[in-house]
């Protein structure tokens, strides 16, 4: 199988491509990267080298893989920190041409910021995302804080995280995933992530850990659109994707990094650990 990802780049750590890429491959993928920015490492780290890539730039290597005729035969699309809204024009048309060449499924994770931070992306970034690349997608995965940024609503409970979910999924996504919910009846020792579809919603709980370095939504988000692409229900792939995740989170507790090739082994066939709960 092959899968197209518009993704970040650093050159040192697992962020965005480095964290993507691996998982993917381990779970039988053929990934082709077309990446939206390239820095020396995580800008979290401090100071840093690198930059955005011009669009230009992005779209000459994707007309590149139109000529060679790589477009035609994926399955799916992965996107992730964009950098411009420009790079988000080339990234659709890209998408179109695919889609144009048969059943390609697109899951966007709007990369928009987090409840410490708030909204990182230029304006014209996140208006992209909001008013056409979520519209695009079959699957969105969202943060509570980009869940609640793309609907206007505030997530206190599960019913408005629900609620939430379906006033995003009835601009075009069929799967909502909303990660990092934190909710109000939920036990604080716990974290959880919740996903929506047609057939229902499932609620997944994991323990709360400390320290642990970024990269883990674009690790989640690469996970759950590769077992959603092999066939999996949307409560196997969650459970699956959530498990792998925190096997490799466990893991990096106190790095600067994720251990992603340390603990590799997780991405293919995680232990159960966890059971997705159907709450509606």
């Amino acid at each position: 199988m092959r899968l197209l990802a518009f993704l970040s780049q650093v050159v040192s750590g697992h962020v965005g491509a480095g964290a993507a890429v691996l998982p993917l491959e381990r779970l039988g993928f053929e990934v082709l990267l077309l990446p939206t920015v390239l820095l020396a490492h995580h800008p979290g780290h401090g100071a840093f080298r690198g930059r955005v890539l011009p669009a230009e730039q992005v779209r000459e290597l994707a007309d590149g893989l139109a000529a060679h005729g790589a477009l035609g035969g994926l399955d799916g699309v992965l996107s992730g920190y964009l950098g411009s809204a420009d790079t988000g024009a080339v990234l659709l048309h890209t998408l179109a041409r695919a889609r144009a060449q048969g059943t390609v499924r697109y899951l966007c994770d709007p990369v928009l910021g987090d409840a410490d931070r708030g909204l990182y992306v230029r304006p014209e970034v996140a208006a992209f995302l909001s008013e056409q690349a979520v519209p695009a997608a079959d699957i969105v995965t969202p943060n509570q804080f980009e869940l609640e940024w793309l609907t206007g609503r505030k997530i206190g409970s599960l019913a408005d995280a629900l609620a939430a979910g379906d006033a995003l999924r009835a601009r075009g996504p069929k799967c909502v995933v909303c990660t990092s919910l934190n909710r109000e009846g939920g036990d604080a020792t716990m974290i959880e992530t919740l996903a929506l579809d047609d057939g229902g919603a499932w609620l997944v709980a994991t323990p709360r850990l400390p320290q642990v370095p970024n990269g883990s939504g674009d690790l989640f988000a690469a996970l759950f659109l590769g077992h959603r692409l092999l066939g999996r229900p949307v409560p196997n792939a969650l459970v699956r994707s959530v498990a792998a995740t925190f096997g490799v989170l466990r893991m990096s507790v106190g790095a600067a990094e994720m251990r992603l090739v340390e603990a590799q082994a997780e991405f293919a066939d995680p232990p159960a650990r966890f059971a997705a709960t159907k709450v509606r």
